[in-house]
């Protein structure tokens, strides 16, 4: 009884251990900054930025790293582009865009006015994209292309969802709306909304797919991860090269001369990262915030991180020389210098984190044998390191107030001789150097550029996710970051600084409205909206039936709609009669809950497409027997009671002169009768099976007297159609006669022409695979 007592109590303690390590690890990781920002990748026209913390606007520049507070500004006939790895954000003219929270799961924005595209390409479980807008939240549920317009006054919102799926809450609501849909959406308090068709892409449109194919068509993203924002750029301006020791290696093509990574662009200090590098080469974004440099055969290469795995991403990936406390002299007083990591050195971060964080930075950018390593380097119980880019050519030398007002770098460079890097002490973090807010605006700051209307900039927004905090005034910042020797502060030393405001006037809905389904844009001629109540239908037909306990169909139930009617045509063989064919041409799609009865059942062989479908009221009445069906085969009675039956060909059918018997032509009514064929086309089934008949022999009789077998006036016609055909014409018959026809029986019909009668029973019966009703007819 003891030892089970101490079993016992031995399990709780190790299951509270192991509680407690995965609390300690969930903490660290709230501690530890983003894995993930977004990339100002692309800029044209005059685009302005006003980072987080201040309230001034700089000029914004390529390859800035953006994160949660920052905001842009597209001025007119301007556009910009964001990459955060998984997506891709397109801003148009008249723009005005923040990130309310971005993060590893979290990746909120805010559009107060103008357009937004956001194109998802990975959408993970515990990933969240939402767009906030004056009136509504847009939640990103799926992979796919997502466009927003939101008009000058801000109550009115348009969604335009090329792919995907997506939900729109406000107004107390909530909107679902799938791939191909447009609604509008009107008010702020009282929200409305409006379905309409997806419409003809504009110029942002085209822009947006011409990046994208960019991207998709990129030869690097063999090479580097998934989620590495940048990867495009390479292609144009470098090339990819195997060595022995470090697999495939990306080296640049052109560069001035005494170019060495991180020397040509310029510092700035985001928060909670502190120094951060932004390259002035228009691909210089991927290889300084991933993965290491290296020469190879006297030319500096970028080896990429592991394939397979999810960087993380780091400011500059850079070991220090000099400082404020024991620059490198080199004549122009104290300066501060730096040199690339080579591939399976550590890098360690200036800022607080975790030694999870640290572990997790290097694997992703680097292969490092010994994750012990790492922790031993992070914690400087390493001292005697080799660094092979400790060179007189790779290391970058500035005076320290270049550094911290944003100044760029190539023009200040100082020489330094090897014999004054011999004895200087290098280090994994960055300098102690206190920041100031030309530090944070970048080398722009100070320039006039254009700003939003101050009636934007503060307009309220809806949000469905709570966003964190407004971010630290910088002012603020300051102090704390002095008092804490220069470094960058924690994320927890940030949130107690944090002001009780929002990070903008934002009103938080709740999400736990069911949705109601958007009307579907209109997929054809007829206007026919799948899955929407106010869709017309084809005078006739009955009201889609309501699902069970009286509610809509679910969203999934329309997904299925507009994934059939995504599917591949049916062959031609099972086609319908074509579009003179009555209006059958025009049938509104059948919905999920107007399945047929079990006697109406298809094969699959005979699945109509969602133009093709039928409601249940438009089954074929008994005197609509004859109308062609979509079916390679006919039910036992319908072969019972029409032994001679035969499709109907059809110009539009290439197939029928292939299944034909080459000596029987397909047969028409003279010319005077051709409107009054037209109109009967869809209720003649003598020629239904004539398809599937054998070719007839070589010694099959001339088809001259078939041709002449329709002879018959075409007045005759409609009185076939309304009454029995005589016995002397059973091959005319327009509709299914009663069982007791004597035209039914084995024997031949009466005053049958004796040409046309050998022509038919050869084309039906004499090939080496007859058809069913000439066998049973044998049989009998």
């Amino acid at each position: 009884m003891k030892t089970r007592l101490s079993s016992v109590s031995g399990r709780l303690t190790v299951l509270a251990l192991l509680a407690l390590f995965a609390l300690g690890a969930a903490r660290a990781e709230e501690g530890d900054p983003p894995g993930r920002v977004a990339r100002l990748s692309e800029i044209e026209g005059s685009v302005s930025l006003q980072p987080a913390g201040v309230q001034d606007w700089a000029a914004a520049s390529v390859n800035r790293p953006l994160t949660t507070g920052d905001k842009l500004w597209t001025d007119q006939s301007s556009r910009a582009e964001l990459d955060i790895g998984a997506a891709a954000i397109r801003l148009g003219a008249t723009t005005g865009f923040s990130f309310l929270s971005l993060d590893d799961h979290t990746a909120q924005m805010q559009v107060t006015a103008g357009t937004l595209i956001v194109r998802v390409r990975d959408l993970q479980a515990n990933q969240t994209y939402e767009v906030d807008t004056p009136n509504i939240a847009l939640s990103l549920q799926q992979p796919g292309e997502y466009r927003v317009e939101v008009n000058d006054t801000g109550d009115t919102t348009v969604v335009k969802v090329s792919e995907g799926q997506a939900q729109a809450a406000g107004g107390g609501q909530s909107v679902a709306i799938g791939t191909q849909q447009r609604v509008t959406f009107t008010g702020t308090d009282t929200v409305a909304y409006e379905s309409a068709s997806l419409g003809a892409p504009d110029d942002l449109d085209g822009w947006s797919a011409g990046r994208e194919r960019q991207l998709q068509d990129s030869p690097s993203r063999q090479y580097v991860a998934d989620d590495v924002a940048g990867t495009q750029d390479l292609d144009t301006n470098g090339r990819w090269e195997e060595t022995p020791d470090y697999g495939y290696v990306w080296a640049p093509t052109v560069v001035v001369a005494g170019w060495a990574p991180y020397r040509f662009g310029h510092w700035v200090w985001i928060a909670p990262w502190g120094w951060t590098w932004v390259d002035d080469a228009p691909w210089g974004y991927a290889p300084f915030h991933y993965g290491r440099w290296v020469q190879w055969n006297s030319a500096w290469c970028w080896v990429p991180g592991p394939r397979r795995v999810r960087p993380v991403y780091a400011p500059a990936l850079v070991a220090w020389v000099g400082g404020p406390a024991g620059g490198v002299s080199v004549g122009i007083g104290a300066n501060v210098g730096w040199f690339p990591l080579a591939p399976r050195e550590v890098y360690v971060p200036g800022y607080h984190v975790s030694p999870t964080y640290v572990r997790n930075v290097n694997v992703t950018n680097t292969t490092i044998v010994n994750n012990t390593y790492i922790t031993n380097v992070y914690q400087n119980n390493v001292t005697n390191i080799h660094y092979v880019n400790n060179t007189a050519g790779a290391v970058t030398a500035v005076p320290q107030n270049v550094f911290t007002s944003g100044q760029r770098v190539g023009g200040h460079l100082g020489r330094l001789p090897a014999a004054a890097l011999a004895g200087t002490a290098v280090t994994g973090a960055p300098p102690a150097i206190v920041p100031s807010r030309q530090s944070v605006l970048g080398v722009n700051a100070g320039r006039s550029v254009a700003r939003p209307p101050a009636a934007l900039a503060s307009r309220p927004v809806v949000a469905r996710t709570p966003p964190p905090r407004a971010p630290v005034p910088f002012d603020r910042q300051l102090a704390a970051i002095r008092q804490n020797g220069g470094r960058p502060l924690a994320r927890a030393d940030l949130a107690r600084l944090q002001p009780a405001t929002p990070v903008a006037p934002v009103r938080v809905i709740a999400g736990g409205a069911a949705a109601v389904r958007a009307g579907a844009p209109a997929r054809g001629p007829g206007g026919a909206r799948p899955g929407n109540a106010a869709t017309p239908t084809r005078p006739g037909a009955s009201a889609p039936a309501p699902s069970a306990g009286g509610q809509a169909p679910s969203f999934a139930d329309r997904e299925r709609v507009l994934q059939n009617s995504r599917l591949t045509p049916l062959p031609r063989d099972t086609a319908r009669p074509p579009a003179a064919t009555g209006d059958n041409s025009s049938i509104a799609p059948r919905r999920p809950s107007q399945a047929a009865a079990p006697s109406q059942a298809a094969t699959p062989s005979q699945a109509a497409t969602p133009s093709q479908a039928a409601t249940p009221s438009q089954a074929a009445t008994p005197s609509q027997a004859a109308t062609p069906q979509l079916r390679t085969d006919r039910p036992p009675s319908a072969q019972q009671q029409l032994p001679m039956q035969q499709r109907g060909s059809s110009a539009e059918d290439p197939t029928h002169v292939h299944t034909r018997p080459p000596s029987a032509p397909v047969n028409r009514p003279p010319a005077a009768a051709a409107p009054v064929e037209q109109s009967s086309r869809a209720q003649q089934p003598q020629y239904q099976e004539q398809r599937y008949r054998p070719p007839a022999p070589a010694a099959a009789p001339p088809p001259a007297p078939v041709r002449e077998a329709p002879s018959l006036p075409p007045a005759s016609r409609p009185q076939e159609r309304s009454t029995p055909p005589p016995p002397s014409r059973p091959q005319e018959r327009f509709t299914p006669p009663p069982p007791s026809r004597p035209q039914e029986h084995p024997a031949p019909p009466p005053a049958r022409a004796p040409e046309s009668k050998s022509e038919k029973s050869e084309s039906r019966d004499s090939g080496p695979h007859a058809d069913r009703t000439s066998r049973e007819r044998g049989e009998r």
